[in-house]
């Protein structure tokens, strides 16, 4: 997050080649340090940026320095992000709904998904695992008798009389 009226996170370039970050002034942020929250931390030199005609942009710091920070699995994320904007991803991403959010709506509703019972990551852990194995064998259930039902001969089922 950056300031009101201030340079945009996505003004910003990593050049990963040199692992640093160019400012839009074509000032170059080198690596300082990785904080404990896995955020690289990028830092100008405050000499470079004195006499920088966009320094209100960036700093009200009077030593003139400047922090950009970029998490570890940022390249990922980009990753992420771009195949999300494909047109793969949004045909896929358009059938989320008929998906995935109805076996999250299924598990809440019919399968008691809605609180456990159980504290302790590892107790949740085998529960869920439990609830969603079994929610798996009903619908391979389901997909085999309505292969079933598919492929056998009209003669063989059975009728039933009024």
């Amino acid at each position: 997050m950056t300031k009101p009226n201030y340079h945009k996170s996505y003004e910003y370039a990593y050049d990963e080649y040199n692992d640093w970050v160019i400012c839009p002034e074509n000032r170059t942020l080198y690596y300082a340090t990785t904080n404990r929250h896995s955020y690289q931390e990028y830092k100008n030199i405050p000499f470079n940026c004195e006499r920088c005609p966009t320094r209100h942009l960036f700093t009200e710091n009077k030593s003139c320095e400047k922090t950009v920070t970029r998490h570890v699995w940022q390249d990922y994320l980009e990753m992420a992000e771009d195949i999300r904007h494909s047109p793969i991803g949004k045909a896929t991403y358009s059938l989320r709904s008929q998906t995935i959010e109805r076996v999250f709506a299924d598990a809440k509703e019919k399968h008691a998904m809605r609180y456990t019972l159980y504290r302790g990551l590892n107790s949740v852990t085998s529960w869920v695992r439990l609830k969603y194995a079994a929610m798996n064998l009903k619908k391979l259930a389901l997909w085999k008798s309505k292969a079933q039902l598919l492929f056998e001969p009209v003669t063989q089922r059975t009728r039933f009389s009024v």
